[in-house]
């Protein structure tokens, strides 16, 4: 495991119910993985729509781990809480 910094943005378009899960999922996830040790930051696209370039953001709600290299996207409202460890390196597949 890496014990450095996870910094993540999650974007989303608008407070959706599904932006909301996918932000509660995300807090829940990273609180028991990764106490202290990381940074949400959220990027609504309604307010913000020329950011979704920078990371090729093509659906909403998308979560992008910036920091540690390499990048990652997952899609979605990240319920599958087995899908986003292994998406964020804290999980092996399988």
């Amino acid at each position: 495991m890496d014990d450095g910094l996870y910094n993540l943005r999650l974007y989303v378009a608008g407070k959706t119910p599904k932006s909301i899960a996918a932000l509660n999922n995300l807090q829940k996830i990273c609180e028991e993985h990764l106490a202290g040790r990381y940074r949400i930051e959220v990027v609504d696209l309604l307010e913000n729509p020329q950011l979704a370039a920078g990371d090729q953001i093509l659906a909403v709600p998308t979560l992008v781990r910036r920091l540690p290299p390499p990048l990652k996207r997952i899609i979605g409202n990240l319920s599958d809480s087995e899908r986003v460890l292994v998406g964020l390196d804290l999980r092996k597949e399988g």
